[in-house]
C-alpha cells in the first residue's frame, strides 16, 4: 500500500456528529476560557503542535474503527491524531458540564483538556467518538493550558486497553502521540514544577457524556436544555428504551444504575482504584472514564487510594467505591428531577443499583473462590474471614487469588494436611515474610481447610475449580510500577515496553509462558516511589 492510498483510507472514514447537529451550541467561538451558558458544547479546534511523533497505537482499536494498522504508521495519521490536521467530516467540539468534586458542587467544569474530533460510524454501524486529550486550551480550561504530559498519557493509553481486555467496561485508546512541546507541571503541587514532554492520547468511546453534563443544566435552571440533552442521550445511546417520556426517563435512570453497578463490580473484582470518582468522571454509559491518579491494589488494603489529593480523607479509597458510585447516581437523579418531579419514583430507580450490586457481588465472590454457586448461608462469612486475613499482613491481592487456584482441594481429610503444605501455593503472595507469625499461619491454614471443605461440597475437581477462578482472577494487571518503568523508557525515547505491556495485557487471564516477569509483585524500590505508590491529578 503506498502513502497516498493510506491517506485516502483515513479520508474514507465516515463521521455523523449527531451531538453537534442536534444540541444547542455556544454562541461564541474560539478557545478563550469563559462561562458557557445555554449550550451543550463549544466549537473548539485543537492547538497545532510543533513536532507530532507516533509513540504507540492499538491495532485492536484501530481495526474496530476501520483503520488499517498500516494507516496508523503514516505521517497523515500522526498529524490528524496529534491535532495538526482534520479529516473531512470532523467537527471538533468540547462539552459543557459541571460536577461534584470530592462531594462539593464545583460549578462549570467541562472538557478542559479534551477535544472531541467527531463521531465516527464504522462499517458495522457502530458509533465511536474520537477525542484528543492534551490538545490545547478550550473554553473550559479555566486557568490551565489544556495540555497533557507523557507520563500521564502513557498511563491512560495502557490502562484503557488493559481494562478492556480484563472485561471491565471502559473508554478505549487508539493512539499516543508525542507533541515535541514542553509542558510545565508541579506533579505533587508542592512548589517544585518541572518541565516534562507533552503528549496527546486519542480516546475512543460510544459517548463521553457524564453525569455532570446533566448536573450543570439542572444547577442553572436551564430545564429546556436539560430535557434536550436527556432526550438526545436516550434516542442515541439507549434507543431500546423507547420514545422519551417520564416513564422512559425513569427506565433510563434504572439502566444507568445497572451499568454503573456492573462497572464497579468489575473494579472491585480486579482490584482497580479509580482515585477521583467525581461526578464529572462518571460515564452515562457505565464506562470507566478519565484515567488520572488510578492504581491497582498491590497489598490488599480497602483504605488505599492512589490520589495524593485524597490522602487525608480517602473519600475515593478502594473500599468506598461502591458507596461513592451510589452517591454519584443520587446526584444524577437530583439533576433530572425537574423532568420527573417524583422523588419516590426516582428513589425506586436508584434502588436498582443496590439490587444489581448486591446480587453481582455474590457472583464475583463465587467466581473468585471458584464456586459454581454462591451459598448465602456460608460464603459471605467465608469470604469476610479471608478479607480480614488478607489485611493482617501485606498480601498481594492479584497473586493471592490467582494462586488460590493452586491449592489442592481434592485431599480426603483437609484437617490432617500440614499447614506448610496448605500455605505453599500462596507464599509468593506475601510481601514481608517476617509478618507470617506462627499464629497467622495457623489462622490462614484453618481458613484454607474451611475453604477446601466448602469446595468439596460442590464435587469439583481441581481442574474445574481452577478454570472458574482463572477466568475472573487475572494473572496480569497494569501494576503501577510496570507503568512507571514504561514511562521511564519512553521519556528516554524507547517505546518498546509500552508495546510489550500492550501485548501482555491483551491476554490477562492466560499463563503466557515467558512473560512471568510482568506478573511479579511490586518490588521494594517501588514502595514509595512517585508514580508507583501515590499519584496526583497533575497531567
Amino acid at each position: 500500500m503506498n502513502a497516498q492510498s493510506q491517506i485516502s483510507a483515513l479520508e474514507e472514514l465516515v463521521f455523523e456528529n449527531r451531538f453537534v447537529k442536534e444540541l444547542p451550541a455556544d454562541s461564541e467561538t474560539g478557545n478563550s476560557q469563559r462561562q458557557v451558558l445555554g449550550a451543550c458544547y463549544s466549537q473548539t479546534l485543537p492547538t497545532p503542535v510543533p513536532k507530532a511523533k507516533l509513540i504507540a497505537y492499538s491495532t485492536v482499536m484501530a481495526e474496530e474503527l476501520g483503520i488499517a494498522p498500516t494507516s496508523c504508521e503514516t505521517e497523515d495519521f500522526v498529524q490528524v491524531f496529534g491535532g495538526n490536521r482534520l479529516l473531512s467530516g470532523m467537527q471538533p467540539y468540547t462539552m459543557c458540564y459541571g460536577g461534584h468534586q470530592f462531594g462539593q458542587w464545583a460549578g462549570q467544569l467541562g472538557d478542559g483538556r479534551a477535544i472531541n474530533l467527531g463521531e465516527l460510524v464504522n462499517k458495522a454501524n457502530r458509533h465511536w467518538t474520537l477525542q484528543l486529550k492534551g490538545a490545547g486550551p478550550t473554553p473550559y480550561s479555566r486557568s490551565a493550558d489544556g495540555l497533557a504530559v507523557l507520563r500521564s498519557s502513557v498511563r491512560e493509553f495502557l490502562c484503557s486497553e488493559a481494562m478492556h481486555h480484563l472485561g471491565v467496561p471502559t473508554t478505549r485508546a487508539l493512539s499516543l502521540i508525542s507533541t515535541g512541546a514542553s509542558v510545565v507541571r508541579d506533579m505533587f503541587y508542592d512548589g517544585n514544577p518541572q518541565v516534562e514532554p507533552g503528549a496527546i492520547v486519542c480516546r475512543v468511546a460510544p459517548s463521553f457524556v457524564r453525569f455532570g453534563n446533566f448536573e450543570i443544566f439542572a444547577a442553572r435552571g436551564e430545564t429546556n436544555i436539560l430535557k434536550q440533552l436527556v432526550d438526545f442521550t436516550i434516542r442515541r445511546d439507549f434507543p431500546e428504551l423507547g420514545t422519551p417520556s417520564v416513564d422512559v426517563y425513569l427506565a433510563w435512570l434504572q439502566e444507568v444504575c445497572r451499568r454503573t453497578a456492573e462497572m464497579i463490580l468489575h473494579w472491585q473484582r480486579v482490584g482497580f482504584v479509580h482515585g477521583v470518582m467525581n461526578t464529572d468522571n462518571m460515564s452515562i454509559l457505565g464506562l470507566t472514564i478519565d484515567y488520572g491518579p488510578y492504581g491497582w491494589l498491590e497489598n490488599y488494603d480497602p483504605n488505599w487510594t492512589p490520589n495524593t489529593t485524597d490522602a487525608v480523607h480517602r473519600r475515593y479509597r478502594f473500599g468506598s467505591q461502591p458507596q461513592i458510585a451510589f452517591w454519584n447516581l443520587g446526584q444524577l437523579a437530583s439533576a433530572i428531577y425537574p423532568l420527573v418531579e417524583n422523588v419516590d419514583a426516582l428513589q425506586h430507580a436508584l434502588d436498582t443499583y443496590k439490587t444489581v450490586f448486591e446480587t453481582g457481588l455474590q457472583a464475583v465472590v463465587a467466581g473468585k473462590l471458584g464456586l459454581k454457586q454462591y451459598d448465602s448461608n456460608t460464603d459471605g462469612e467465608l469470604h469476610a474471614q479471608l478479607l480480614a486475613l488478607l489485611q493482617q499482613v501485606e498480601t498481594d491481592m492479584t497473586l493471592f487469588y490467582r494462586n488460590l487456584a493452586l491449592v489442592n482441594a481434592e485431599v480426603a481429610q483437609p484437617d490432617t494436611v500440614p499447614e506448610e503444605i496448605l500455605l505453599a501455593p500462596l507464599m509468593l503472595s506475601y510481601y514481608v515474610p517476617e509478618q507470617l507469625t506462627p499464629d497467622y499461619k495457623s489462622q490462614m491454614a484453618d481458613w484454607i481447610r474451611s475453604y477446601i471443605k466448602r469446595v468439596q461440597r460442590e464435587g469439583m475437581s481441581n481442574t474445574e475449580r481452577a478454570a472458574i477462578m482463572n477466568a475472573v482472577n487475572p494473572k496480569y494487571v497494569l501494576r503501577n510500577y510496570l507503568a512507571q518503568l514504561a514511562i521511564d523508557k519512553a521519556q528516554q525515547g524507547d517505546n518498546s515496553m509500552i508495546y510489550e505491556l500492550l501485548e501482555v495485557l491483551r491476554k490477562p487471564y492466560d499463563e503466557q509462558p515467558g512473560n512471568e516477569r510482568f506478573a511479579e509483585k511490586r518490588p521494594d524500590w517501588a514502595r514509595q516511589r512517585p508514580g508507583c505508590s501515590m499519584l496526583s491529578c497533575s497531567s
